[in-house]
């Protein structure tokens, strides 16, 4: 597959109403070509994605240490380790200044909406939140 095409993927996983993360990594997952390792890679960003959007207006302290330890991981623009959220990018042919631009919009959109008074972070309804905060 080619990297036009990952990226045209990636940006579908920002997309309100059309495609939840997990849709995504389905999609990618299902990749005939893909090994083990880039399988064993695609699960470790999914868990990565996963936690943050699901954390990221927490208010107990686990889930925000959860999402501390994942925001800290995807924030890292260190390479020298394998499963490096930056290498597990390249390796997959992901734009990994992109994926994080869109994790940071969906946390303010997700912050803001609980500064409104959002009793819980509907984040098994993603469009529900995106249209609540008027995208």
């Amino acid at each position: 597959m080619k990297q036009r095409e990952y990226e045209e993927r990636a940006a579908e996983l920002f997309q309100p109403d059309t495609l939840l993360p997990s849709q995504y990594f389905d999609r990618i997952r299902r990749q005939r070509y893909l090994d083990g390792e880039r399988r064993l890679m695609i699960a470790v960003l999914e868990d990565a994605v996963d936690v943050y959007r699901k954390q990221a207006a927490a208010q107990d302290s686990r889930g925000r240490g959860l999402f501390r330890d994942a925001e800290e991981w995807i924030e890292d623009t260190e390479k020298s380790w394998l499963y490096s959220f930056e290498n597990i990018c390249d390796v997959l042919d992901l734009d990994a200044d992109y994926l994080r631009r869109g994790l940071h919009r969906w946390k303010e959109r997700a912050r803001r909406a609980r500064r409104t008074d959002v009793v819980t972070l509907p984040a098994s309804e993603p469009e529900r939140l995106l249209k609540a905060s008027g995208d």
